[in-house]
């Protein structure tokens, strides 16, 4: 009997998926990319866009509106049909979003304070190319930009396609730099001759990108530092094999080191899988990468569901599906995930292609504490204070100048006692008796 494509561990030997999001060997040789191109700007993205296959030698580094609208007319009707349906259900899931944050104001002493909600100016979109050119991460970052409210929107893609540069359009970015790689990231958060410094970088990347946003994360604001694809399938004895092994195969053909991973209460289930994905495979174009892939994954029985949801809050991956009996039921008892998917219908692959929700989302367990790509990544809440009535603010003061003394910074308890209503009321005496 051959050895099972998805093979099956105990709960002791479940391996962590927490990792570094980028080796160091990949960070200081990105490191030496993004630093050249701060030095040098354009000059050097050039060179390294020529290096690496980006563009040809006579091409230009940035794609104009107006290309971006030939592209887009180029399409057939289908293929722009599907690209604006796209978009549209990612606005309508991110202007929901941004309309759930308010402005804040309450009555302090003295005064109010509050807070403000304010996008950046300018945001730097990524999307990869490559092997497969993605349109939908266009539009998925680029499209919450705008919902955001950001002003200036720019995108960076390798080679871009047809596709690419229509969804772009779509999207009403302001140009497109057609690099990938650290070299991009470094462009958008530094600026170059014909594209400005963005103050957010975010999207999708390979280590490169990756490693290159960690090294100006603190420069400009960036989404995350995520790594391989993930996806969990938390099941019971309900769950269809050839499902279960159709959405393990869609995130195992990503990339060779994409993660797929079953939990399940039925040892059944678990070997019917294998079959589907051996099944599966002999037609599947895509088949070398995936069946790399599996080799990464594992699948792990337990004896019940509240031990498969421990198991799955214990990994937070990227993505969990839940096929169970009660999926709506078990869902709220799912803490640590980058996209929740309930039932056997909301498959993985329809939130990669703009249900509604960002498919840009953690990896590595780091959903334990982050969040996905949201409107959120493009908006600051700024806070305010406005102090009108100096008496009713006098406890505001001598707290202020006692915790002051108490941390040994005189200069912070003068600039409070300068508040004192009797320090004004001394400072107008004396300032009457000069005029006398």
């Amino acid at each position: 009997m051959s050895d099972p494509l998805l093979r099956i561990v105990s709960i002791d030997e479940i391996p962590t998926i927490r990792r570094d999001p980028v080796d160091r060997k990949t960070l200081d040789e990105a490191d030496r990319i993004v630093d050249a191109v701060r030095r040098e700007g354009a000059e050097a993205v050039g060179s390294y866009a020529r290096k690496f296959g980006d563009i040809e030698a006579d091409q230009s580094l940035v794609v104009e509106p107006a290309e971006l609208d030939d592209a887009l007319a180029s399409l057939d009707v289908k293929r722009k049909d599907v690209l604006r349906r796209t978009a549209q259900r990612i606005r309508r899931f991110a202007v929901a979003q941004r309309n759930a944050l308010s402005e804040v104001e309450i009555s302090i002493a003295g005064g109010v304070a509050g807070h403000r909600v304010i996008p950046v100016d300018r945001a730097g979109c990524y999307a990869p190319g490559g092997r497969f050119p993605l349109p939908s991460s266009v539009l998925m970052t680029a499209v919450t930009a705008r919902a955001a409210g950001v002003d200036e929107v720019w995108l960076a893609s390798p080679n871009p396609t047809a596709e690419t540069l229509a969804a772009a359009a779509i999207a009403d970015v302001d140009g497109v730099l057609r690099v990938g790689g650290a070299q991009a990231i470094a462009a958008l958060a530094y600026g170059i001759d014909g594209v400005p410094p963005c103050d957010a970088v975010v999207g999708p990347g390979n280590r490169w990108v990756t490693a290159a946003k960690q090294l100006v994360s603190g420069f400009v604001r960036i989404d995350m530092l995520a790594g391989p694809s993930e996806l969990v399938v938390l099941a019971d004895e309900s769950a269809k094999p050839a499902t279960v092994a159709a959405d393990l195969l869609a995130q195992a053909e990503h990339d060779v080191d994409a993660l797929p991973i079953l939990v399940t209460t039925s040892k059944k289930l678990a070997q019917s899988v294998d079959a589907e994905l051996a099944q599966q495979l002999v037609d599947l174009s895509t088949a070398g990468t995936a069946l790399e892939a599996l080799q990464n994954g594992f699948a792990v029985v337990v004896d019940d569901l509240q031990m498969g949801i421990d198991v799955c809050n214990q990994l937070a991956p990227e993505h969990l599906e839940v096929l169970t009996q009660d999926a709506e039921q078990i869902a709220p008892r799912l803490r640590h995930f980058g996209g929740l998917f309930i039932g056997e219908n909301a498959a993985e692959v329809l939130g990669d292609y703009g249900a509604g929700p960002n498919h840009t989302l953690p990896t590595g367990g780091t959903a334990r504490s982050q969040a996905g790509l949201s409107v959120f990544n493009f908006l600051k809440i700024a806070t305010w204070m406005c102090v009108d009535d100096a008496e009713a603010a006098s406890p505001l003061v001598e707290d202020a100048v006692a915790l002051a003394e108490m941390e040994g910074l005189e200069g912070h308890a003068r600039s409070a006692k300068a508040r004192r209503v009797d320090v004004e009321s001394d400072q107008n005496g004396r300032d009457d008796k000069n005029l006398d």
